[in-house]
């Protein structure tokens, strides 16, 4: 099953950010804030697999409740169990019914539904699937075509947290207080420094490698240096206290299949 959904898993570039930034006409801080309130800021698992919700109510519309045992499959939203354990929701529902099952879980680093796969730009849910197995340039830039397919781009440009809520997340978005949590991360992006994809692609890669930073949030502090230097030390690499592209690519270059280009543009 792990298998099935580990791609190459490369981070997201600064190329990757800026065209989609472009795309909705937005500055950085609009672009963090929506990812920070869907995942944290992060697209993969540590086990390199993309962060996924499965939604058991949507496989039941989808298959017209013919599964429907209060678990994998119900009318009502529900039964999330968080983190790697939704593949284990997932893989449930691929056994009765794959296509569905795909079209049923959010994917990536802004949690775009299957169900949406010809709304972001892909023949098919298991074409989409695979791109964001790949990387999360492909997870944004499906964040970036939803929104604007769903004429919300300017929701979000305008700082509308309401109104792009509404749609992004859907109707019973206040039940979470989604806007409250898109307006406070917006404030902090506003005020404070934003995440570098530098940092955050050297945190995801180290992840992946069983060095955990404890987060990907493009900050270097303590745990991430102390990540990096336990890396450097184990591959017999002069410890540093700074992350730059040499640093990044050392790490990337002892990943399994050690992916060979950069993720990070520009």
């Amino acid at each position: 099953m792990a298998d099935q959904f580990q791609g190459s898993a490369l981070a997201l570039s600064s190329d990757g950010f800026d065209n989609v930034a472009g795309m909705l006409g937005v500055m950085a801080a609009e672009v963090w804030t929506v990812l920070k309130v869907e995942t944290s800021g992060c697209g993969f698992l540590p086990d390199r697999r993309p962060q996924i919700l499965y939604e058991r109510h949507i496989f039941h519309r989808l298959t017209g409740g013919q599964f429907d045992d209060g678990n994998i499959s119900d009318p009502s939203a529900g039964g999330y169990l968080g983190g790697a354990a939704e593949y284990t929701r997932l893989a449930a529902a691929i056994a009765l019914d794959a296509n569905a099952a795909l079209q049923s879980a959010s994917w990536g680093i802004g949690q775009v539904l299957g169900e949406n796969f010809k709304m972001v730009g892909y023949p098919d849910v298991q074409t989409m699937v695979d791109a964001m197995c790949a990387s999360e340039d492909n997870q944004l830039a499906a964040v970036g075509s939803f929104i604007v397919a769903s004429n919300i781009a300017g929701a979000l440009r305008n700082h509308d947290w309401r109104s792009f809520a509404r749609v992004y997340n859907g109707a019973n978005f206040a039940k979470n207080q989604y806007d409250v949590k898109l307006n406070d991360a917006f404030q902090k992006f506003s005020a404070g420094p934003l995440p570098d994809i530098l940092v955050r692609t050297a945190q995801l890669y180290l992840t992946f490698l069983g060095y955990s930073p404890h987060g990907v949030d493009g900050v270097i502090g303590r745990n991430t240096l102390n990540a990096l230097n336990k890396f450097q030390a184990d591959n017999g690499l002069p410890a540093s206290n700074t992350i730059d592209q040499n640093t990044v690519s050392q790490i990337q270059n002892r990943l399994p299949g050690a992916q060979a280009s950069s993720a990070v543009g520009g």
